[in-house]
């Protein structure tokens, strides 16, 4: 009887455990004229597929420039309202603040969306580390 009673436990915090469980994914944006466009339809696909999912987008390079106010793809499509859709549905975009000083850009420049993270590459490794997908578009 105490065994079936551990098994019926050990199911019931299974399930329960399962029922909590969220994909974990990040995103890595480096170039926004090539990636940019394209990477925010994948990200709508994906919350589409997965409203639950817990993502978050890391920029660097020239993946920065898609998170500056009026950026544009190359088609003319403006970045600002996908981005702002996106984050309306829990996405987090980060902006690395390395870029910024080698780049000599500022703050001010990136729309309100935006967060901003001390390094981009080691944002993606420690993300990885806790257990997010990686995806690059």
């Amino acid at each position: 009887m105490r065994f079936k009673s551990f098994l019926l436990a050990l199911a019931m915090s299974f399930f329960a455990c399962a029922g909590w469980a969220q994909d974990l994914v990040v995103y890595h944006i480096d170039n926004a004229a090539t990636q940019g466009l394209k990477g925010l339809r994948n990200l709508r696909n994906h919350m589409d597929a997965d409203p639950e999912a817990k993502i978050i987008v890391v920029t660097h390079a020239e993946g920065v420039d898609m998170l500056m106010e009026g950026a544009k793809a190359p088609d003319g499509t403006e970045f600002a309202p996908l981005v702002s859709a996106l984050k309306a549905r829990g996405v987090r975009f980060e902006i690395c603040e390395i870029t910024l000083k080698n780049r000599k850009l500022s703050k001010d420049q990136f729309i309100q969306e935006a967060d901003f993270t001390p390094s981009g590459v080691v944002r993606l490794a420690k993300l990885q580390q806790q257990g997010y997908a990686y995806i690059k578009p």
